[in-house]
Formats: structure tokens, C-alpha cells, sequence
């Protein structure tokens, strides 16, 4: 039986490894946690004159650096001037060179958010009218490429090691006392406690390429390094190395001195390792909330705590799991998990599912804030796959809980430890026989060494005496005295051949014979083990939660580098995207649109004022001028608005004239923000005219 699921079981580790990478693999760059709100100019803003400075306000706090805002001209080069300037963290601008030409430029934006994540994006604006442009405004990159990959797989690996570190800890203390002595529980503990370590190692180093360049090369950047250390990210990441050197302490003596008391002397000892456990695993939870989502947005002093009772929950959950699993399948023969231990772990596991129910709770209803961003955003519909997989592994959990039932049978918890101790007097006897024979044995092979020697020393003497006789009838003879010796020598040699060689053969057998019968014995209490109908069945469901364990963990590692919905949505309300689409201006709209009608005199510029350019009434403004900046009147003048995109207009407009080269119309309505293409057309003559457009962002 062993040999037919053990591969079964390696096999779907394997799986399940490979669905956890297809994941992460899958989510793609972290997406923005801080959405551009506001910018000025505008999004697609065509403005009269070059401004002094571009501006980009965000939703939360983020910090820049001093290539994090970027202005680009339509040729690509840089035109912007000197480091970004901030006020109150959420806004920051960026002044820009004096006498900048006519023509499309591109600002592009690369920060990090106040909860750890880069936030990156682009959009033009024009001077004076559109003109073509070398470079790219899509959406920006952040914390993607290879880097931005490994740095998610690190993320996941830290997850999964502080879940088996701080689950398998509290599976030996609160459910199986005894299984700190078993070799494969010590070893799932210890490599939870390396996972975690070297995870936050890789991921101290590679924080300033991931926020940054996203370069490989920046990896080992000791400049990158130290700014990063000055960072809340970084110094959660330090932090975490500080608590880890102190669980290492905590495993050396729950390995160590623990397992080598009494039950009597582990009860006092449980108590102090339970508190002092407690308290690392408190501090390591918190370098992920003081860090990350909780530590920003709405109510952080309370999701704050809440985040780490979650993170605690889903530790104790899924490594105690760890740890049963690899107990069932890989533990000693010897010393089998007993049903105590298992319904122990139920109890606890129960207890961790209530907690993950009511703070995973609150904070879907922080970062989601409607129920229509379950479905109409990422973090929304990843949260669904998360909470049926919940779902499902809740459900599995049930059924391990029916077959520790039956595997625990009405026995009560005394019975049951009464039925430990009889294995343990059992065993004990077993033991005491096994050295009583081994003693027995012993002294038989010393006797019968002892009795050997003897006759051999007898024989040889009486050889030795005969052969003297010999020698001394034919005195000088070579042939006697040669038979003499060499009857002599076979006497003393064989004699002490003999005893030699039984003495080591004997032990090399008997501790061959020895071996073999504790591999019988050990093969006969695993298949005893193993030929249970209910510790079959409890370890075939522990292993479908295991495995639906891990896709759920990799599911959460993406849920945390997503945007949360609540942010999303407040972006798109505002008329924003979350990664590129800034708010609308407050301040009026001037469009410079120069005329030619062909004929005499039909040269010249009308210029358009929109005021305040909102949804809404607003007041337009119109003027004329010749190529030398003298006013002077049309014949005619009509306006025009336009919006393509939602298959509006175009809208007329009868603007009165004011003065010469002065028109202007009042109560002008918009009924939608976006952006307008406004066309005037212009009448020179009676047959002479020309219409004229520019595309407004209105708000």
C-alpha cells in the first residue's frame, strides 16, 4: 500500500506546485494601489501656452524619487526641470523648460504607494494643437518582467513559510506533544523557519529594482540597498530577520530541551513556549500588515490588528495541516499520530476557520466597500475564486472531521490515554527482553570462547611434547624439529583462528539478524497502520486539503498586489481610471485655431474661451484676428460641438456679437464630460468659408 500511494502523493504535490506557479505566473504586474485622481493639465488638454510645471495628484500618500515624474516632447527628450516637489504627499509636480514649442508631450509617472506597491502610468497633453509623437502613452509597467516575477514568487514563498513555521510550532504544542520527537514534523518546522528566511533575504534585495528600474542588473545596486532600508518596506523586512532569529531560538529549544522532558515536566514547559510563540508569531504577522493594505486606507488602526489575527488564522490553518499530513504519510510506524492529536488539530482548526470568517469579513467589506465590486472589479472577482476555494476546503474539512471521528471510535479521552500508556508498558517490556537476550547471548559466546582456548591450548601443548621426543631421537635431525615446530604452530594458530572468528561472526550476525527483525517490525506496525479504513480515509482528505491549500495561498499572494476595489471604484467615480485617467480641471479652456478661406483678407486666428469647461451651463467666448493681432468682424461666425465617442452632436451654437472681432454665447450646455471635438466655422465673403476643429477635455 505504501508503494502505491507514495507516488500518488508526490505526483500531486507536484501538480499542485505547478497550478500555484501557473498562477502567479498568471497575475501579471502588480497593479496600482494608489489611483491618479487629478492632473494639470489634463489628459488630453490642448492648452493656448507651455505651463510652468505639471502637476499629478493621487489618492493615498506615495513616495517619488527623482525620475519618478517625466516629461517627454514629441520627440522623445526629456523637458522637465529639476527633482518632483510634493505637498502633502498625495500631490507632486515637476517644473518643465521655459519656450517650449508647439506639439504633443507624454508624462509618464513611476511611484510607489503608501501599502508597498509600484504605481505606474502615462498621458498627453498638447500646446498650442496635436502634433505626432515618438513616444508610447500606454499604460506603464510596474514591478513586471522578470523581476517583477520573482519578486511575486518570493511574496508566495514567504506566505507558505511562515504558515508551515507557525503552524507546524502550534500543531506539536497544542495537539501532539509527543511528535516534537519525530524526525519529519522537526524537519517541516525547520524548513518553514529556512522558506521564510531566505524568502525575506531575496526579497530585501530585490526591492529597489522591483519599485524601480525593474533591471536585473539593480539586484546587487548597494546604493538601491540603502534606500530601501530607509523605506516602511524596508524596514518591515529587517524587522522580520530580527523575529526570525528569535523563532530560531524558540525551534532549538521546542526540538531540544522540550522533547527531551517528561510528559509531567512538558506541561510546565508548554505554557512558557505557547506565550513565547505567540509573541514571535505576532511580530512576524505584523511586518506584513504595518506594511502592506491594512496599514493604509480606512479604519487602519482597526485593520491593522485584524490583519494580524488573519494572517495568524490562516498560519495556524494551513501548517498544522502541513504538519499532519507529512506525519501521516511520513511518520515513524513507531509512533503513529493518534486519534487525540487528530481531533485536537479538528478542535483548533475550527477554531482558526471562525477567525478567518469574521476578520476576512471585515476586510472584503474595507477594500471592496459595494457588492457591485465583486464582479466589476479584479480584486472583487479574485476575491470570489477565494472564497470558493474557502468554500471547498471548508467542505473538506468536514469530511476529515467525520473520519476522525470514526477513527477516534466512543473511546473517551481517558480511555484513550490509558491505551497510550499500555503501548508505552508494552513497549517498554519488549525493550528489557530484547536486552536480556542480547545479554544472554553474549555471555553464551564469551563461555564458548573461553573453552575453546582451552582445548586449543591443550592440544598444542600435547602436540608441542610429542614432537619434542621426536626431535630428540634424531638430534639435529631437520625433519624433527621442523615437525615439531610446525605441529606447534598448527596448534597455537588454529586455536586462536578459531576463537577469533566466532567471536566477530557472531556479533556481525547477530547484529545483522537484529536489523532485520526491527524491519520486519516496522514493516508489520505500518502495514497494521496503514490497513485502517479510517486513517486511510483521514489521510486521503488531509492531503485534498493540502492541495486546495495551496492554490488558495497562491490566490492570496495575487489578491495582495491587486488594486482594492473600494479604490478602483472611487477612481472611475471621480471620472478617473485607476492607472491613467486623471480628474478634470477646474479652470477655463482656450483653443487657438488658425483660418485660411482662399480669398483676400481670409487669413487670420478666431480664438475659443470655455468657461468653466464642466457638465454643464458654461460661457463661451469667441475672437478674431488677423496674422498681425488686429481684430476685425466676420460676416459670419457658427460653433460646433462634438463628441464622437458616445455619438453626440454635434450640438449648435449662435454665439452674439459683442464688438469688433468679439462673439460670445451664454447658457452653453454639455451634458457629459470627455472629450469634444469643437468646430467653428468661419465666412470670410459671401462664397468664401472654412470650418476649423480642436478636441477639449471637459470635466
Amino acid at each position: 500500500m505504501t508503494q502505491t500511494i507514495a507516488p500518488r502523493f508526490r505526483t500531486l504535490v507536484l501538480l499542485l506546485l505547478a497550478a500555484a506557479c501557473a498562477l502567479l505566473a498568471g497575475a501579471g504586474p502588480a497593479s496600482a494601489h494608489a489611483a491618479l485622481t487629478g492632473s494639470d493639465p489634463q489628459q488630453g488638454a490642448v492648452v493656448d501656452r507651455a505651463p510652468a510645471q505639471v502637476s499629478l495628484t493621487f489618492s493615498e500618500s506615495v513616495s517619488v524619487d527623482d525620475d519618478s515624474l517625466r516629461v517627454l516632447d514629441p520627440k522623445g527628450k526629456r523637458v522637465d526641470d529639476g527633482s518632483p516637489s510634493g505637498t502633502g504627499g498625495t500631490t507632486y509636480s515637476v517644473k518643465l523648460h521655459t519656450g517650449l514649442p508647439d506639439g504633443t508631450y507624454t508624462v509618464t509617472y513611476q511611484v510607489v504607494s503608501a501599502d508597498s506597491h509600484p504605481v505606474a502610468g502615462a498621458y498627453t497633453f498638447s500646446v498650442g494643437a496635436p502634433s505626432d509623437t515618438s513616444v508610447s502613452a500606454s499604460a506603464q509597467e510596474a514591478g513586471g518582467g522578470f523581476v517583477g516575477a520573482l519578486y511575486g514568487f518570493g511574496r508566495y514563498v514567504s506566505y507558505a513559510g511562515f504558515a508551515v513555521l507557525v503552524g507546524g510550532a502550534a500543531f506539536v504544542l497544542a495537539c501532539w506533544p509527543r511528535g516534537s520527537g519525530v524526525r519529519v514534523v522537526q524537519r517541516v518546522v525547520v524548513s518553514g523557519w529556512l522558506a521564510l528566511t531566505a524568502a525575506t533575504l531575496i526579497l530585501l534585495l530585490l526591492r529597489g529594482s522591483y519599485t524601480g528600474s525593474g533591471k536585473a542588473g539593480d539586484i546587487v545596486d548597494l546604493n538601491l540597498l540603502g534606500e530601501v532600508l530607509q523605506t516602511k518596506t524596508g524596514a518591515a523586512l529587517v524587522s522580520r530577520l530580527l523575529l526570525l532569529a528569535a523563532a530560531a531560538l524558540f525551534v532549538a529549544v521546542l526540538f531540544g530541551a522540550y522533547d527531551k522532558r517528561e510528559d509531567e515536566e512538558k506541561r510546565d514547559l508548554t505554557f512558557g513556549l505557547a506565550v513565547g510563540g505567540a509573541v514571535v508569531a505576532s511580530g512576524l504577522a505584523a511586518t506584513w500588515a504595518m506594511s502592506e493594505h491594512a496599514s493604509v486606507g480606512l479604519q487602519a488602526g482597526l485593520a491593522m490588528p485584524a490583519d494580524i489575527v488573519h494572517l495568524l488564522a490562516v498560519a495556524t490553518w494551513f501548517g498544522g495541516l502541513t504538519a499532519l499530513l507529512v506525519a501521516l504519510y511520513r511518520g515513524p510506524a513507531d509512533t503513529p499520530v493518534p486519534a487525540v492529536a487528530v481531533r485536537r488539530f479538528s478542535r483548533v482548526a475550527f477554531g482558526s476557520v471562525v477567525a478567518l470568517v469574521v476578520t476576512g469579513t471585515y476586510q472584503s467589506w474595507r477594500q471592496l466597500g459595494s457588492w457591485t465590486a465583486f464582479t466589476e472589479t479584479r480584486y472583487g472577482q479574485l476575491l470570489l475564486v477565494k472564497l470558493g476555494l474557502v468554500a471547498v476546503l471548508v467542505g473538506i474539512a468536514y469530511l476529515s472531521r467525520r473520519w476522525t471521528a470514526q477513527l477516534a471510535g466512543t473511546a473517551s479521552p481517558g480511555v484513550v490515554r490509558q491505551r497510550e500508556q499500555g503501548e508505552k508498558r508494552e513497549k517498554g517490556r519488549k525493550g528489557e527482553k530484547a536486552e536480556k537476550e542480547r545479554v544472554g547471548v553474549s555471555s553464551g559466546r564469551g563461555n564458548e570462547k573461553a573453552k575453546g582456548s582451552e582445548k586449543t591450548a591443550g592440544s598444542g601443548k600435547a602436540t608441542a611434547s610429542g614432537k619434542a621426543t621426536g626431535g630428540s631421537e634424531g638430534s639435529g635431525g631437520a625433519k624433527g624439529a621442523g615437525t615439531g615446530a610446525k605441529g606447534g604452530g598448527k596448534g597455537a594458530g588454529g586455536g586462536k583462528g578459531s576463537g577469533s572468528a566466532n567471536g566477530s561472526g557472531g556479533s556481525q550476525r547477530a547484529a545483522q539478524l537484529a536489523r532485520q527483525r526491527a524491519a520486519v517490525d516496522a514493516a508489520r506496525q505500518k502495514r497494521q497502520r496503514d490497513a485502517d479504513p479510517n486513517r486511510f480515509g483521514l489521510r486521503r482528505s488531509v492531503l485534498a486539503e493540502a492541495g486546495v491549500a495551496v492554490v488558495l495561498l497562491a490566490v492570496t499572494t495575487v489578491l495582495t498586489q491587486t488594486e482594492p476595489g473600494r479604490t478602483e471604484q472611487e477612481a472611475k467615480a471621480t471620472g478617473a481610471s485607476s492607472a491613467t485617467t486623471p480628474a478634470p480641471s477646474t479652470g477655463a479652456v482656450t483653443l487657438d485655431m488658425p483660418f485660411d478661406t482662399g480669398s483676400q483678407n481670409g487669413k487670420g486666428v478666431v480664438r475659443v474661451e470655455l468657461d468653466p469647461a464642466r457638465v454643464g451651463a458654461n460661457e463661451m467666448h469667441l475672437y478674431v484676428e488677423r496674422p498681425d493681432g488686429t481684430a476685425f468682424d466676420l460676416p459670419e461666425v457658427k460653433v460646433a460641438l462634438t463628441q464622437e465617442a458616445k455619438d453626440i452632436g454635434p450640438l449648435p451654437v449662435a454665439p452674439d456679437h459683442i464688438t469688433t472681432g468679439h462673439w460670445s454665447a451664454n447658457g452653453v450646455q454639455i451634458p457629459i464630460g470627455g472629450d469634444w471635438e469643437v468646430s467653428v466655422t468661419v465666412r470670410t465673403s459671401d462664397i468664401d468659408q472654412v470650418t476649423v476643429s480642436k478636441n477639449a477635455q471637459i470635466g
